[in-house]
């Protein structure tokens, strides 16, 4: 009999407490940590199989550690560079009537400072910590999409350099980071430079939903064995929010740039109030993504601050489900509290009380989650290192820039603060308190899991210190210059207004910061430029979650049972016990890379997942969609046409091998245990991620209609063509012949004997019934007199109809790969993930054509 382990014994008695999830018998995992010694070619074949390619090759590999640790410090090359453009805006700004730079050159720098700091470095830091991070927290092979995260970086890397280069050409935008028309429109704003910023932006944006599509299916479906959600890491709760926030909130970020892209290329007067437009729909828009995305960027870094707490304290977390819950609570809140940046542009005052509300009411899960932490150091034995000075420092920081915030969310106070560099201190203390201390604190914690070596704990203290010294330094008297006036985003200022001193004091503490990050960068490179114990986690602060398991690029050897929060601690002869392969998957099952899906809420086995290997389509992909993108900024439209095919040969030659059926249908995981290696459906992690990306072009296409109710209620009297109805029932009957298509698909290939060409007869029938329900749309308006440059109510209309079309595309494309595969013979009954993947894409488009038909007929509602 084996002999007990705490996570196994636990794992069990929570089995017994309810019934399974999926039939799952949890006293299966009594078979753990199972006795003998494994044989050692197991574990060669296991590194063999995850071997990252060497030399140039290298750059081909898809593991979370590669290229999560690119990932890292491509967002803190991009920190670094936003940092140096900001210390040339505090020279300009040192003296009143300072020459420095011109004016149109510091406008382009302050606009390249907020983007970079914003879409360049700080989602995806916290994204890129996610990804080296998380496999190894919930004790993952991998995360469940490798390519798909190689494509979020390179696409994010290729795309960010290419944005930033801009402004060495003259060439970076100048409208601010926000971007707001009328001044970024067409008529302000001419030349390419604009446009750079929402091509360029609009690429970030979609790498990052890629990436935030991949850690919630990793989240839900990868951890181990055992580790129900009530067992989940905070971290891993908070990259679950994290994922949620942004593929809810970024398509209004994308939505809105398309649609002020459309404005400037065809002369669509979206947000033109001479023609029905207007520019505050850009400001709801825009600030719908921008204030979530302060929590986006705060939920990850702050379970970081209350994972390292346990650590530093010693102590388990006190009030573990009320920081989950604060979390939660958080970034639901962020999402109703967006036009408090819009006090002072007119809102009704019920609509600006209710703002207010809601912007104080955001303070409370967050004090919730400084409480718990100020009472897990108080009643631990906190240890003395570099990250426990980052962790309180940065606490105190945010703390303060909390409490200014409450400040501004007051309607009276903003409207003598706005737009001054009170809020400049603000949103700097939030930002810097809130996500940039616990990033370096966890870059000082986790680099021995990383590197296994430990970065100096003396320069530590002094990169804290100048760090520490320099925010107050800097951020401090801002406060009081803008409370006596001065207006942010000016290039100069006059003398006698008493500004001097505070300029030249905030001057010399941003030079001090930068003197802590040239240590700190000095110090990382002197740590990571010398190989450290061959990827064996030292675990130097005694940490008890299971990233500090030793692991390789293969994750940990085995995947072991967890029910404890801290596992290490409650069984300090798991890491032995995974370490030997005395659990799920010790060695490569199949002879291929696998990892373990579980399910959602209980975590247990539902199969052996296949992993794709190394690729280089995953980087050509991003390559040419980043072309394609920026090839349209300088309209050369043949280069682009041609970097588009080439990204959809990419995409299409990257998943045709995904999708594989193998010889052997079952294996044993571990212990005895057989596991299926292919499963469709609900059951497949795949298919949750295409419900999450069916989701974010429904949230996409709800701004979108959000865009046309909005101008409409604000401009009704442009609404002068009178739908054409005529179309509404045929166009209904194609749309619902469509999906009616597609749904059938599935159960005819499971039932019929050539169910395999039936299914893929039915998704061209689905694609055709699409293509022509929208030729329909767009014939029917355009014959009503209906033009995109008339007025709001075409712009709008056209807008949502361009978008769908552009789904209606992709729709096309992925019937057209469907058949090909169907030719090949890869899409065979009774299930297949390709068709369970595409129908819902396909069914979803449906649905977003019936809106698209139906909005603009039946409101308003007027004579046909």
């Amino acid at each position: 009999m084996n002999r007990a382990s705490p996570g196994v014994a636990g794992a069990v008695r929570d089995a017994a407490a309810g019934p399974s999830e999926t039939g799952f018998d949890a006293r299966l995992y009594e078979r753990f940590p199972t006795q003998g010694e494994r044989p050692p070619e197991e574990f060669e074949a296991l590194q063999k199989v995850w071997e990252t390619p060497k030399g140039w090759r290298g750059f081909s590999a898809v593991n979370n550690n590669f290229i999560g640790f690119l990932f890292i410090v491509t967002a803190f090359g991009f920190f670094v560079a936003a940092g140096i453009l900001s210390l040339v805006m505090r020279v300009q700004l040192a003296a009143p009537l300072a020459g420095v730079v011109p004016q149109e050159t510091y406008n382009q720098l302050f606009t390249m400072h907020g983007s970079v700091m914003m879409f360049l470095f700080a989602v995806p830091a916290v994204e890129a910590i996610a990804v080296l991070l998380l496999p190894q927290m919930v004790a993952a092979r991998d995360l469940p999409f490798p390519r798909l995260s190689a494509f979020s970086y390179w696409a994010y890397a290729i795309g960010g350099v290419v944005f930033f280069s801009s402004i060495l050409f003259s060439l970076a935008p100048s409208d601010g980071w926000f971007m707001y028309p009328p001044l970024s429109s067409g008529v302000y704003s001419k030349g390419i430079n604009a446009d750079f910023w929402l091509l360029g932006i609009g690429f970030i944006e979609i790498s990052a939903i890629a990436g935030a599509i991949e850690l919630i299916v990793g989240v839900l479906r990868t951890r181990a064995p055992g580790m129900t959600l009530a067992k989940m890491p905070v971290y891993a709760w908070a990259v679950l929010i994290f994922g949620v926030m942004i593929i809810l909130a970024f398509p209004a970020m994308i939505m809105v740039t398309f649609l002020l892209e459309l404005e400037r290329a065809f002369n669509w007067p979206l947000f033109d109030a001479t023609r029905g437009g207007d520019p505050l729909l850009y400001q709801h828009l825009f600030w719908f993504f921008g204030h979530p995305d302060v929590y986006i960027i705060f939920i990850p870094a702050s379970a970081m601050v209350s994972t390292m707490i346990v650590t530093v304290a010693q102590k388990k977390l006190v009030g573990h489900e009320l920081v989950v819950l604060a979390m939660i609570a958080t970034g639901f809140i962020s999402f109703g509290v967006w036009a408090h940046h819009m006090f002072t542009v007119g809102l009704p005052e019920l609509s600006a009380g209710y703002f207010s509300a809601a912007s104080m009411a955001v303070a409370i899960p967050a004090g919730a989650q400084v409480f718990a932490w100020i009472c897990t150091l108080a009643s631990g034995k906190v240890q003395r290192n570099v990250p426990s000075l980052f962790l309180v420092g940065g606490i105190l920081i945010f703390v303060m820039g909390g409490l200014t915030g409450v400040m501004v969310g007051m309607v009276a106070f903003d409207g003598q603060a706005h737009d001054t560099y009170f809020v400049v201190a603000h949103f700097h203390y939030v930002l810097i308190g809130g996500m940039v201390f616990p990033l370096l604190a966890g870059l000082y914690y986790w680099t021995p899991m990383i590197n296994g070596r430990q970065l100096s704990e003396r320069l530590g203290r002094w990169v804290f210190w100048l760090s520490f010294v320099g925010v107050h330094v800097t951020f401090l008297p801002m406060h009081l210059s803008g409370l006596m006036g001065m207006p942010r985003r000016v290039n100069t200022y006059l003398p006698d207004r008493d500004w001097d001193l505070p300029n030249m004091v905030s001057t010399v503490g941003a030079f001090i910061m930068a003197a802590g990050v040239l240590l700190f960068l000095i110090d990382a490179v002197r740590c990571y430029a010398r190989a450290g114990s061959g990827g064996s986690a030292r675990n130097v602060f005694n940490g008890g979650t299971l990233e500090w398991l030793s692991a390789g690029n293969y994750g940990v050897r085995s995947i072991p049972v967890v029910n404890d929060l801290e596992p290490l601690w409650a069984d300090p002869r798991m890491a032995g016990d995974v370490e030997a392969g005395r659990y799920f998957l010790p060695g490569s099952a199949t002879g291929a890379r696998e990892t373990l899906i579980t399910s959602t809420l209980r975590a247990e086995p539902q199969y052996v997942q296949i992993m794709p290997g190394p690729s280089w389509w995953p980087m050509l992909a991003a390559l040419f969609t980043a072309g394609f993108f920026l090839l349209l900024t300088v309209k050369a439209m043949t280069l682009s046409a041609i970097c588009g095919v080439l990204t959809v040969f990419c995409l299409m030659r990257w998943v045709w091998g995904n999708d594989r059926h193998i010889a052997q249908k079952e294996v044993d995981a571990g212990g005895g245990i057989l596991l299926p290696t292919y499963v469709a459906g609900p059951a497949s992690h795949g298919w949750w991620a295409a419900v999450l990306l069916d989701i974010v072009l429904g949230m996409i296409f709800l701004m979108a209609m959000f865009a046309y109710l909005y101008l409409y209620g604000a401009h009704p009297d442009w609404w002068r063509v009178a739908a054409p109805r005529d179309v509404m029932v045929p166009g209904l009957l194609l749309l619902g012949a469509s999906a009616g298509f597609a749904y059938a698909a599935r159960p005819l290939l499971a039932r019929l004997k050539r169910g395999s060409g039936v299914s893929a007869a039915l998704m061209t029938l689905s694609m055709l019934c699409l293509v022509a329900a929208q030729a329909m749309d767009v014939l029917a308006w355009w014959n009503a007199g209906l033009r995109g440059d008339a007025s709001a109510q075409g712009a709008a209309i056209y807008a949502m109809l361009a978008w769908h079309g552009a789904i209606v595309t992709a729709v096309v494309l992925s019937a057209f790969y469907y058949a090909l595969r169907w030719m090949r013979g890869l899409a065979p009954g009774p299930a297949n993930k390709t068709l369970e993947a595409l129908r819902l894409l396909f069914i979803y488009a449906a649905l977003q054509g019936t809106a698209a038909l139906l909005l603009p007929r039946l409101l308003p509602w007027g004579a046909a």
